[in-house]
């Protein structure tokens, strides 16, 4: 996970946000980062041919990422994304995401997809842990992770 532990670039932020009734909208950020002085503008590509290139590639990550089939799945069509970017991709220049199809059928590929879930169960936990109603969520997330736990440790995520 790609954080952002600028101290000025967080008060720039909190300060766009009071400025707008406690709400941190994108554009008003790009809006202040014009400034070239402003500890934002060093955050953005500037250039307009390179920031289009960056935001085609955006484009193309959301058409991935919502490419759907549907299963037939107890008598009840249920979608199922087509393809799944893993961990190792990722690490790649480019990242990259493969069928679905491949992954589920491939022991390994599985197993990655297994403990990128599980990676990402502990994630979802760090984030709204402070929601006791999601208490019983969390619980069934660590007993499930558990039982993954004996046969492969959990990496550290941040």
């Amino acid at each position: 996970m790609n954080t952002c532990s600028d101290e000025k670039v967080i008060v720039s932020l909190q300060t766009i946000a009071e400025k707008h009734h406690g709400i941190l909208r994108p554009e008003d950020v790009v809006d202040a980062a014009r400034d070239k002085k402003s500890p934002l503008h060093s955050k953005f590509e500037w250039d307009d041919s390179a920031a289009a290139h960056q935001y085609r590639l955006c484009q193309a990550r959301h058409l991935i990422n919502v490419s759907v089939k549907y299963i037939e799945l107890d008598k009840e069509q249920v979608p199922v994304r087509v393809f799944v970017s893993l961990t190792p991709d990722r690490q790649n220049p480019g990242g990259g995401y493969r069928p679905i199809s491949a992954v589920m059928s491939d022991a390994q590929l599985r197993q990655q997809l297994l403990d990128d879930a599980r990676d990402e169960m502990v994630l979802f936990e760090k984030k709204y842990r402070r929601l006791k109603e999601l208490k019983a969520v969390f619980a069934a997330m660590r007993k499930t992770c558990a039982r993954y736990s004996a046969q492969r440790p959990i990496r550290q995520v941040v």
